[in-house]
């Protein structure tokens, strides 16, 4: 993997180009160094019996960025491929993502190495049973709080959270989040992920005087909850023109009609199924005219070597990393606002601070409730961010690194970590 294109690396200059700017942090690189490493990463392996009873052991990397303020909250990934590249840069992005909303929890990451599409269902069970098992000591209410990620779901966290339970001799649905209603999820939980950054959009182009109607979208990567997304969007008027899916076949007509993609997804099939539209390859999709392109699946999409081809005049980061800081340069001189990850995405970070809440009362909100307080949310920290690069004349993703660093290093100096 070549420097320009390391995660890690790259999430580190994005943190360096702020600090930079950021007049407590530009002169004292010890300030940098603290926050610029995660502070352990942990690699443990599991074993499980699969149904032909032979043994197999899967490997577990966690990262933990910084518990500046607790409790750690982060994702569970299930995925054949990971780097412990990628590990580090996903956790450094979690606490930032959390420090720019300005909630108080504190960021790490667990990957487990498996194709989950391999195990049958008997055996996806057993392994999150023994995940827990192996590494329940460190799980514990107000601590250490797990959530899903790519290829976990609501299901594996109930069993997770069921097998806690009876390792502690105490029904804890607080031990996880993103369970099933019946187990404790929040109200509005998956289609809040989505309004976040509907948010986010609009409210970037009121303070803009824009509006979203008759906007052309562009979305790479069309999976469940950017479906919601999309169609959120359809409801304000905006037209969505280009669209793909894991299979990566890419479409084009002047209008997309976002229930018949919704269907198909629901049958399980291809938005490449969709009649009437033009195939491309995927990184076409990318260069194609459009205002808002929403680049939802991988980092390091838009690169410097496409970045000049770029069209549309808002990207909107539902990925990680999916804009490389070198490409950030190009787009910033282009006058192409670019929305980061860490503003434009944390509704997953929110919305999963609000079930916790609500099962460390027991006490549920309605899914109006929930809406108005992420509506209230998103709202502050938005401007905040829209605030910060017009007074440092930068772009968005400096001004929320900035607002997010204050955040992060005020919490340590509390501590007296330095």
């Amino acid at each position: 993997m070549s420097d320009k294109l390391n995660p890690f690396l790259n999430a580190k200059k994005q943190l360096k180009l702020a600090c930079d700017l950021y007049w407590d942090c530009r002169d004292d690189i010890n300030q940098y160094e603290l926050i610029s490493h995660p502070k352990r990463i942990i690699e443990v392996n599991i074993p499980v019996r699969m149904d032909d009873w032979n043994v197999k052991t899967f490997v577990w990397y966690r990262s933990q960025h910084n518990n500046a303020r607790w409790p750690f909250k982060g994702w569970i990934r299930f995925h054949p491929s990971v780097t412990s590249h990628e590990v580090k840069a996903l956790s450094m992005w979690m606490t930032f993502k959390c420090a720019v909303i300005d909630i108080p929890l504190w960021w790490w990451k667990w990957w487990v190495i498996v194709d989950p599409k391999e195990l049958s269902i008997w055996e996806l069970e057993r392994l999150s049973r023994w995940y827990v098992r192996q590494l329940y000591k460190y799980l514990w209410p107000n601590q250490d709080i797990p959530a899903p990620d790519v290829n976990t779901t609501p299901q594996i966290m109930a069993w997770m959270m069921d097998e806690y339970s009876e390792l502690v001799w105490e029904y804890s649905p607080w031990s996880f989040t993103w369970k099933p209603l019946t187990s404790g999820w929040s109200k509005g939980r998956w289609a809040s992920t989505a309004q976040w950054w509907v948010y986010v959009l609009e409210e970037i182009l009121r303070l803009r005087n824009e509006d979203i109607k008759w906007k052309k979208i562009i979305i790479q990567w069309a999976w469940n909850a950017w479906l919601t997304m999309a169609k959120l969007l359809c409801d304000l008027w905006a037209i969505l023109v280009w669209i793909s899916d894991s299979k990566w076949w890419i479409y084009n007509i002047k209008w997309l009609f976002i229930d018949k993609l919704i269907l198909l997804k629901k049958d399980k099939r291809s938005v490449t199924e969709y009649l009437d539209a033009e195939k491309i390859n995927n990184w076409e999709i990318l260069e194609k005219e459009g205002d808002i392109l929403i680049p939802a699946a991988l980092e390091n999409q838009i690169v410097e070597e496409n970045a000049d081809n770029i069209k549309a005049k808002i990207i909107v980061e539902l990925a990680n990393g999916p804009v490389t800081p070198d490409a950030d340069k190009i787009l910033y001189e282009k006058g192409i606002i670019v929305i980061p990850d860490i503003l434009a995405n944390a509704g997953w970070v929110m919305v999963s601070y609000f079930e916790q809440i609500q099962n460390n009362t027991n006490y549920y909100w309605e899914e109006e409730e929930v809406d108005i307080k992420l509506h209230k949310k998103i709202t502050h920290s938005t401007f905040d961010v829209y605030e910060m690069a017009k007074k440092t004349k930068t772009h968005l993703r400096n001004a929320a690194y900035m607002i997010a660093m204050k955040r992060v290093l005020d919490a340590m100096k509390d501590k007296g970590e330095f």
